[in-house]
C-alpha cells in the first residue's frame, strides 16, 4: 500500500466531554487548551500562519463556544484564515458548502467530545471520502484532540471506565474513521489511569499498536508510520504481537483479564516510535541538547 503523503496529528486533549461515562470525573464546560506549542506545530505542518485551517466541531456538545475558542487560539498564534464547520448530522455533511471548504483547506482540526458523533455522522459519507484522499495524496494535516485523536483509527474505543477496564467486556470496540489502521488510540491517558482500557484493546487485537496519549500531549505521524512525541508530557505505546499468553478468549464477561508480556514503550517530547517495525527511537541528540 502507497504511504499517505499527509501528516496525523493527535493530542491527548484536556478537558473530556464524552470519551467516555466516568462520573468520578467532574464535568465542566470550561475550555481548557493544550499548550500552545502544539498548536504552533500544527500550522508549521502547513503553511505557517497563512494556513487555512477548518475546525470540524462535530464530536462537542457545545460546538458554537468550542469553535470560537479555537478560531481565537489559531488568531492568537497569527493564523487569521481560519473557519469553524458545525456539521451536526448527516444532511449536515453533505451540505457543499463544507464539502468546499475542506477541499480549499491546508487541514482539519477535529475538537473533542463524543467520538460516536463522529463515526455516527461522517462514515459512508463524501466528506469522509474527501478527507481519506487528500490525506492520502497531497500534504493535508489532519489534527484532532481526545474524541478528534481517538476517532483517528480503524479500529476505536468508545467506552470504558478505569476502574473497570481490565474486566472482560468492560472496553467496548467499534470502526473508526480509519486514517491510520492497525492501531488504536486512547486519550487523556495517563491523568485518567487509562493504562487498563487500552492494555485490554490490544489484547484483544494483537496486531494492533496501542497509542496512549497524555494531556498536553500528542503524536505526528508522517508516512503512516513514522511517529514523533510532541508537547509536554508522555506517550505509552502498547504492543502485543508478542504476547505469550491471555485467558480473555476463555473467560466469562466480568471477569479479571490476565495478560502475559504485553511490551510497553513510554515516549517523552522529540522520542520516535516506527509502527511498522514497532521500533523505538532515542531522543535526538539535538532535541536533548536544546
Amino acid at each position: 500500500m502507497v504511504a499517505p503523503k499527509g501528516i496525523l496529528i493527535s493530542i491527548g486533549g484536556n478537558v473530556d466531554k464524552g470519551t467516555a461515562d466516568e462520573s468520578d470525573y467532574e464535568k465542566s464546560s470550561k475550555l481548557n487548551f493544550f499548550e500552545a506549542g502544539i498548536l504552533k506545530r500544527i500550522l508549521s505542518e502547513m503553511k505557517g500562519i497563512d494556513s487555512h485551517v477548518e475546525v470540524i466541531t462535530t464530536a462537542s456538545e457545545i460546538p458554537e463556544e468550542v469553535g470560537q475558542n479555537y478560531v481565537e487560539a489559531f488568531n492568537r498564534l497569527g493564523c487569521k484564515n481560519v473557519g469553524v464547520i458545525h456539521v451536526k448530522n448527516r444532511e449536515d455533511a453533505a451540505k457543499p458548502e463544507y464539502l468546499e471548504r475542506i477541499s480549499k483547506a491546508d487541514g482539519v482540526m477535529m475538537t473533542g467530545g463524543n467520538q460516536m458523533r463522529l463515526t455516527m455522522i461522517y462514515g459512508g459519507t463524501h466528506f469522509l471520502e474527501i478527507l481519506h484522499e487528500r490525506y492520502q495524496n497531497e500534504a493535508f494535516v489532519i489534527a484532532g484532540t481526545s474524541a478528534g485523536a481517538m476517532a483517528m483509527s480503524n479500529t476505536m474505543i468508545y467506552e470504558g471506565a478505569s476502574h473497570e477496564a481490565l474486566l472482560k467486556g468492560k472496553v467496548k470496540l467499534t470502526t473508526g474513521l480509519a486514517f491510520i489502521q492497525n492501531v488504536i488510540i486512547d486519550s487523556h491517558f495517563v491523568k485518567r489511569g487509562r493504562f487498563g482500557r487500552l492494555a485490554q484493546a490490544v489484547c484483544s487485537n494483537p496486531g494492533c499498536i496501542g497509542i496512549g496519549l497524555g494531556e498536553d500531549t500528542g503524536v505526528l505521524v508522517r508516512n503512516g508510520n513514522e511517529m514523533e512525541t510532541i508537547g509536554s508530557g508522555l506517550v505509552l505505546i502498547f504492543d502485543g504481537h508478542e504476547i505469550r499468553y491471555s485467558n480473555i478468549a476463555d473467560i466469562e464477561d466480568g471477569m479479571p483479564v490476565s495478560i502475559e508480556h504485553l511490551v510497553v514503550h513510554v515516549l517523552a517530547k522529540g522520542n520516535q516510535y516506527f509502527l511498522k517495525e514497532r521500533k523505538f527511537q532515542h531522543i535526538r541528540s539535538e532535541l536533548a541538547a536544546g
